[in-house]
């Protein structure tokens, strides 16, 4: 019964990682990570990552308008 449970339980792990791998919302833990390993230098903080994303994000010309 315990190895269900730990199948269980790692299944809801991997669904809950890969929504937030989805959403957005680990953005800026991949970024710290790759910073740390290809550049090895200090990454950005948080707040001024998710400044940059959006300036970003919304700096290109939209076709919508």
């Amino acid at each position: 019964m315990r190895d269900a449970w730990d199948q269980i339980w790692r299944g809801m792990r991997r669904a809950w990682l890969g929504l937030r791998e989805w959403s957005g919302d680990a953005a800026y833990e991949k970024y710290v990570r790759c910073v740390r390993r290809v550049d090895g230098g200090e990454p950005v903080t948080e707040a001024e990552f998710y400044v940059e994303e959006l300036k970003r994000k919304y700096s290109r010309p939209s076709r919508c308008c």
